[in-house]
This record gives structure tokens, sequence and C-alpha cells, in this order.
């Protein structure tokens, strides 16, 4: 006998002499050890992301081989990815991944990483297409405004078959992610990314839209200091702040909105916390909307900002 153990479910696992090695119980004990003491929110949690991803296997694996010893290379890979996560690195620019409405999008410091909030915006878009009987039904035009890694883009792009949808944001980077996303998903056929300010760019399309969506950036320039370090320091400030107020980029989008959407057309939006009163008030300047509702997340908080134009 050897002395070791072996296995061969995840990558940087081998045999080796088990007093040379670090098993992986012990390296997830150390990481959990450095991320606490760095303040690292959901440290044991984050801790096992970065393992699974350094070695390429799942949960399941990891829990079911807490003796398997890891190589140097592993163990380096490892405890690099752990330093960076406790100096504020968000760990899904680590590992370069994000679920989003049960899809995996691909994730750079170039977009805004996706949160579970927004998939409200998803569900209160279907839900009001759904009322009015075109959910599944004939062709859909959709704007998704500020798309960044594409989410919503792609969650409606599989969620409508017959929806043409074009993808727009000011970054081209993050357009570049979200091509990637698209065509990860099997739906860049149907979407179309245009790098421009809001909506700007499709004010020479011919047909009117019969939904636009967006999550805009809506936090105000002096809350900066109170963001965790994680977004602060790593999220793009572009996809962040919506103004000094937050608000700001939130009446541009209702006017631009109101001259693309055809009659009964919907405009979703997420809202930032706060922002719901101050919002909801601009669609009172154009009498063409109506149908406005508030929509809250599961904490109770006013999250999506629905609205019809005649």
């Amino acid at each position: 006998m050897s002395g070791g153990i072996q296995s061969r479910g995840g990558a940087g696992v081998r045999e080796v002499p088990m007093d040379n090695a670090k098993d992986v119980r012990t390296a997830l004990k150390e990481a959990m050890a450095r991320l606490h003491a760095a303040h690292v929110p959901s440290h044991a949690l984050a801790a096992e992301i970065l393992l699974m991803h350094a070695l390429g296997c799942d949960r399941a694996w990891l829990y079911s081989h807490p003796e398997a010893p890891l190589d140097s290379a592993a163990t380096e890979r490892y405890f690099a990815l752990v330093d960076r996560r406790a100096g504020g690195e968000p760990v899904q620019y680590l590992t370069g991944q994000q679920e989003f409405w049960g899809l995996e999008f691909e994730v750079t410091p170039a977009v805004l990483i996706p949160r579970p909030e927004t998939e409200h915006v998803v569900e209160v878009a279907l839900e009001r297409l759904s009322a009015r009987g075109d959910a599944r039904g004939r062709p859909l035009r959709v704007a998704d405004v500020g798309t960044g890694s594409g989410c919503l883009a792609v969650a409606f792009a599989r969620e409508l078959p017959h929806a043409e949808i074009f993808a727009t944001d000011i970054s081209a980077a993050a357009i570049e992610v979200a091509r990637r996303n698209a065509a990860r998903h099997s739906v860049s056929d149907r979407i179309h990314f245009l790098e421009t300010n809001l909506l700007e760019a499709l004010h020479n399309e011919s047909h009117l839209f019969d939904l636009i969506v967006s999550n805009p950036p809506y936090i105000a320039r002096d809350e900066a200091a109170s963001l965790p370090r994680e977004v602060r320091d790593h999220e793009p400030e572009q996809a962040l702040f919506g103004g000094p107020a937050g608000i700001e980029i939130y009446a541009r989008l209702i006017e631009q909105a109101g001259s693309l959407l055809r009659s009964g057309g919907i405009l979703v939006v997420e809202l930032g916390y706060g922002s719901a009163e101050r919002v909801g008030e601009m669609f009172h300047v154009e009498q063409r909307w109506h149908s406005v509702r508030i929509t809250t997340d599961l904490a109770g908080i006013p999250r999506v900002l629905s609205a019809a134009i005649t």
C-alpha cells in the first residue's frame, strides 16, 4: 500500500503521500479561516465554490472525498483565488460564472453580476404579456436596455421563442460578453446587439416594440461609500450609478420607450431601493401611460415597475 489517496473526481487531485499533501478538508478549513478573518460575507460558501472551481468538481464530490489530497498546482491555484476573494473580488468574477433564470452566464468585470432580484423583471413582463395573450402567440419585438451580461435578453429569447430581441449597452466590452452568452444558449440568431446609449440607436427602426425591459443604473453617486467593497471596487461604475440622485436615467428611458412602444406595449424596469414613488411619478408626465404597477420582491421591497402605453 502506498499510504496515499487516489481520486479521479476533480483536476489537481492525484495519488500523493498523505504526509506531503494538503487534503480537501484541510484546504477548506484553512480557506474558510482566511476569508472569515478578511470579513468576507458567506465565507464558507465562497471557500466551497472556489475549491470546486479550482478542482473542476461539484459539491457532492467535494464532501464525499474530504481526505483526497490536492497536488501543489491545485493548492496554489486555489489559495490564489482565496486571497483574491479576501481582497474583495467577487466570487462570480473569480469563477467567471453566475446563474440567472436557471441558466449559467459568463460574467467578467465588464458587466454587472446578475442578481436574483432581477428575475422579477422577467416574471412581471411574462405575466403582462400573458394577460394580453401574447406570451407564446404572435411574433414579438422586445428590447433589453443596458443588457450587460445579456441575462435578460437571453432569458426572454428562451421564454419567447417567437420574439425578435434587441439588446443595447453603452459598453462595447459588455456587448461582447452578452454575445458570448447568447451563443452559449443558442439564441444568437434572434438577438441583435447594439452599442448605444439607452434606446438611441433604435429610433431608426421602422417597427415598434411590444415590450421594453431594463435593469438600469439606479444607485446615487453619494451612496458609493456605503456599498459593499465587492460592488463599489469591482463592478462597472456605469452599470451602477444613475446620477446624483440615482433616478436620472429613468426619465430618459421612459421618454424614449414611449416613442418606441406600439399601442398596448409594455415597459418593465427594475427599481432601486426607495425610488418607486419618484419613478412612478415620471409616468404621469406623459398621459399615454396607464396600468402603472409596482411589484415587490420576496423581501417586500418595491422592485419592479411596469406600465402600458395607449
